[in-house]
């Protein structure tokens, strides 16, 4: 069984360690797997480390797509990744989440009739103003095997329509849904003791276990509204200053930037002349997870650090106006707070002096990247779940793979140069 993973964006990399892991310790032989890093995330910290890191295979591709809007990113990735699966033919395409790289890989995959299969199927804000709402739900639709980490993600699926009993063969228009818990709860349980015995960030940025509070901020929305910025920092400041509270907050390099732009002057000073906040550099994998898990509460606009802030049973405050994890709320364990000053103080105070005690065991069991495998496997054996495949083109319309196991002169794999496609766009663009 050959599957092709794509990844591009930090949390995609986190998670694909966990279905590498699986097939290494358990499935080797039964399963192949090409890894195609489409180049979303090209800042080195915020990506090649992650691979170092998580012992995750270098991957065979890396697109080298880079930033840009929505639209010319995404035509540029499913450009680049037909290629490749002409030039692959898997039986299956692995995606993660709800980027960019999940859409074009999506779209490139169907209209190719390459089985889908799609890990975080069914999370939901109902919020489509959102781009990584578009994507999701664009994706699970054009997927065959749909993984839901959670109960609440099954059911959205019900509600459009999936069919719970669908017999074999499965294809994109009998698909299979799954509650299989979540791969990333498998990723912190592994990882965590890694973590403390590896990582050195508290030593090195100068924190107590137990006594701070962790924050992330990167979601469009709050880093290019200055009034949302304005309102998430000045939270911040009030509250560490309150409580006497050390922040740490490893920041986005684009939320960096924004920040001497977005935030009132009088803001900015108060930030910066308060010895309590520590604004670092983008962390490792390993470094996250081991402030994570030592922090006191934790307050973030990810989906993703949600998530983590529950399974190592932290506080957490959301500056969002709504949530795909809505598991974590109902348990009592998160509040949305949104980017309003007042509420996420309130938040704040309120989890700081009562912090939640109970924490449900709502994301499985940590071994839902070895179902998954299993499930990829019997798809396998499903003749008639890829139908009309395209027929493998000449090696002058394909790109040279790096050969497996031989990543040592090229560690990011095999950078695929733009073609001439690519070239007129940028021509156009550098006309204009």
């Amino acid at each position: 069984m050959h599957i092709l993973t794509i990844i591009g964006a930090r949390p995609q990399i986190i998670k694909a360690a966990a279905l590498s892991r699986a097939i290494h310790q358990s499935f080797t032989g039964q399963i192949r797997e090409t890894i195609v890093h489409t180049g979303q995330h090209y800042d080195a910290a915020m990506s090649q480390v992650f691979f170092d890191e998580l012992g995750i295979p270098r991957p065979h591709y890396n697109l080298g797509v880079g930033s840009g809007p929505h639209g010319r990113q995404t035509a540029r990735m499913i450009e680049g990744l037909e290629n490749v699966l002409i030039t692959e033919q898997p039986d299956c395409l692995v995606l993660y989440g709800d980027t960019n790289s999940t859409l074009a890989g999506a779209i490139a995959a169907a209209k190719m009739h390459i089985p889908i299969a799609h890990i975080e199927a069914g999370l939901r804000s109902f919020n489509k103003s959102m781009p990584e709402e578009i994507n999701r739900i664009m994706c699970d639709h054009a997927s065959t095997l749909l993984f839901s980490p959670t109960a609440t993600g099954f059911a959205n699926l019900l509600r459009e329509g999936f069919d719970a009993g669908a017999r074999p063969p499965f294809n994109i228009d009998n698909p299979r849904i799954y509650h299989c818990g979540d791969v990333m709860y498998d990723n912190s349980l592994y990882f965590a003791e890694r973590a403390e015995q590896k990582s050195r960030i508290l030593e090195k940025v100068g924190l107590v276990s137990g006594d701070y509070l962790l924050s992330t901020i990167h979601r469009d929305n709050n880093t290019d509204d200055p009034l949302r910025l304005n309102a998430i920092f000045a939270a911040i400041d009030e509250f560490s200053r309150r409580r006497k509270l050390q922040v740490v907050m490893p920041l986005h390099p684009r939320t960096a930037k924004l920040l001497d732009k977005n935030l009132s002057q009088q803001l900015l000073t108060s930030i910066n002349s308060n010895p309590l906040v520590k604004i670092i550099p983008p962390v490792s994998f390993l470094e996250m997870t081991r402030l994570e898990k030592n922090a006191r509460l934790i307050l973030t606009d990810s989906g993703g650090v949600q998530k983590e802030a529950y399974f190592f049973e932290k506080p957490c405050v959301i500056a969002r106006f709504e949530t795909e994890w809505t598991e974590i709320t109902s348990a009592g364990a998160g509040i949305i707070a949104d980017a309003d000053l007042k509420r996420l103080v309130a938040a704040l105070e309120m989890f700081y002096d009562n912090p939640p005690t109970h924490y449900p065991p709502v994301f499985g069991d940590g071994k839902a990247a070895h179902f998954i495998c299993e499930e990829i496997l019997k798809l396998g054996n499903n003749k008639n779940s890829r139908q009309n495949s395209q027929k493998p083109v000449g090696k002058e319309s394909a790109m040279e793979k790096t050969p497996e196991n031989d990543t040592a002169g090229n560690p990011e794999g095999n950078t695929i140069q733009m073609n001439d496609a690519f070239r007129m766009t940028d021509d156009k663009l550098q006309s204009e």
